[in-house]
């Protein structure tokens, strides 16, 4: 390991004092691994931890070759069981029968409904009699994400949902990987900053916002996929 600052620490600690705080108060707790930087991060803090939080994959079909090989070497690492989640057949055949392969160029509708059957359905049925849920989720993230709590209710999902890195920096998760040498995935090195489905994720250029490689066709505020959309007030 190499030398962290005092600051990186302190995140740190109060991280493993979230994730034991969240696992006491919440005995059916989760977390949602996307396989990117920051879910790296939280894998690794959560196995050393040793703290009785099962981790699941959402595998939409479409995801790169990339993902999937890191997803072989987080099973390798950790030697944790990792729950995968599908989308359900008869589903995401109807959705492509009627409305072709790439249908979610067309329109935010249609992107949104694809999400849908691919991650959000299949993230409901992940979620079905857990207490709460982690996610890699950060402020920094984007204009969706800068009032983003610690804990939070989710109300799509009727439970809690926690984002233990909510106030890190992206400067502080690459410090985190490098520092401990966490597995992450190859395409970050090819100027990937935020990975999803293949078809729906490009490289950025330099000065672009770190989503902006995410349905790069769509205006930066349509810009989730309905996994952590939060209920009007």
């Amino acid at each position: 390991m190499s030398v962290i600052s005092q600051a990186l620490e302190n995140k740190i600690a109060q991280v493993h004092g979230l994730l034991s705080k969240v696992a006491q108060d919440y005995p059916k707790l989760v977390f949602a691994n996307s396989l990117g930087a920051e879910d790296m991060v939280l894998t690794d803090l959560i196995h050393r931890s040793g703290l009785p939080i099962g981790v699941f994959v959402l595998d939409t079909g479409r995801l790169h070759d990339e993902t999937y090989q890191l997803l072989a070497k987080v099973q390798e690492r950790y030697g944790k069981a990792i729950q995968i989640y599908y989308p359900n057949g008869e589903a995401t055949q109807a959705y492509v029968q009627q409305n072709g392969i790439n249908a979610f160029y067309d329109s935010v509708e249609q992107r949104k409904s694809c999400c849908y059957v691919r991650k959000v359905e299949p993230l409901k049925r992940a979620l079905k009699g857990q207490d709460a849920w982690i996610t890699g989720l950060r402020r920094a993230q984007a204009v969706t994400r800068s009032e983003l709590p610690e804990i939070e209710w989710d109300e799509g999902n009727a439970l809690h949902k926690i984002n233990p890195l909510a106030s890190w920096s992206e400067t502080e998760v690459w410090d985190y990987l490098r520092a401990f040498a966490v597995p992450y995935n190859a395409l970050h090195d090819r100027h990937f900053p935020s990975i999803g489905c293949a078809p729906c994720t490009r490289a950025i250029a330099v000065g672009e916002d770190v989503r902006a490689g995410r349905w790069w066709w769509e205006n930066p505020e349509s810009k989730e996929c309905g996994l952590h959309i939060k209920a009007p007030a």
